[in-house]
């Protein structure tokens, strides 16, 4: 019997965690799989190894695990590998498949657009003087980063946006401040932040916060929040065709057998505590130099 475990990151904030739950129903009926489970990676329960559990203790001989998740960085490339490798040593009977994470995918760039337009701008004939302030989330991990850098210019490719920065909340340069500063000196005077986000959290939250605190710092210049990715149709066909995917064994990224995984495991605590509620604020120090790219098969020799 096969079953899906959809993994969240998890949030401080209940709102955040409850519209995971509230995501992953309204894919429920446009999958056709018998066991569907929701878990979480910190701050809130069932916790990942709790959520494998429960696909097995329901019956799963096959699991599609499905980290819901924008960028491969340490949660998707070391701690969820991890404990499927540690499921798998309990369970060897059933087969655990680990899918991709979103990472650079059209269908955002379709969502990011209607998140715009949704804001009321004309992106056929937009003001001249706007520029579109691109904010992730922020990561240890540079490849990660990177990917927020390319979705920015392939936002910027496809529209007609005369500026598109990339900007981060915490963790690396350049933070939000630091982005609309560029796109003031740039010379915008409306000034769009655009979340790249899944869902609500303290950091949207913060986010909302930042905003009204621009708008009284440049009181010349207008900013506009956008609306984070939620609930939109085209995320449910994202999400639906990973599991689909992984379900199918046609997993492009293939961390069962990537040489740099298991390098990097010798450096790092393999069970990362599971359990843990505490917030670490995104710092993995693993230094794994994770080179290679998560959108192909890595080949071992």
């Amino acid at each position: 019997m096969k079953a899906v475990l959809f993994v969240g990151h998890g949030s401080k904030d209940r709102e955040g965690n409850d519209e995971v739950r509230t995501f992953v129903e309204s894919v429920l009926p446009e999958l056709d799989v018998p066991i569907i489970e929701t878990c979480f990676l910190e701050f809130e329960r069932p916790t990942l190894m709790q959520g494998l559990e429960t696909c097995v203790q329901r019956g799963a001989s096959e699991v599609a695990v499905i980290p819901m998740m924008l960028f491969a960085a340490g949660h998707a490339k070391i701690h969820i590998p991890a404990a499927i490798d540690e499921i798998k040593e309990k369970y060897p009977q059933v087969k655990f498949t680990y899918g991709r994470p979103i990472g650079i995918h059209e269908e955002v760039l379709s969502i990011l657009v209607s998140r715009l337009q949704e804001s009321g701008l004309n992106l056929e004939q937009p003001d001249p003087e706007m520029a579109v302030l691109l904010v992730g989330r922020g990561s240890s991990d540079p490849d990660a980063n990177s990917d927020l850098f390319k979705m920015s210019r392939l936002f910027w490719e496809k529209g007609k946006v005369k500026w598109v920065e990339p900007a981060f909340m915490g963790v690396t340069a350049p933070l939000v401040d630091e982005g609309v500063d560029r796109c003031v000196r740039l010379g915008a005077k409306h000034v769009v932040v655009l979340p790249y986000f899944l869902f609500t959290g303290v950091l949207i939250k913060r986010m909302e916060e930042m905003v009204e605190q621009f708008n009284e710092q440049y009181p010349e210049i207008q900013f506009t929040l956008a609306h984070y990715f939620g609930f939109h149709p085209q995320l449910k066909e994202v999400f639906k065709d990973r599991a689909i995917e992984a379900l199918g064994g046609d997993v492009k990224m293939n961390c069962d057998t990537c040489q740099y995984r298991i390098a990097a495991m010798k450096h790092i605590d393999h069970h990362h505590h599971h359990d843990h509620d505490h917030d670490h604020g995104h710092h993995h120090h693993h230094h794994h130099d994770h080179d290679h790219d998560h959108d192909h098969v890595i080949s071992t020799k």
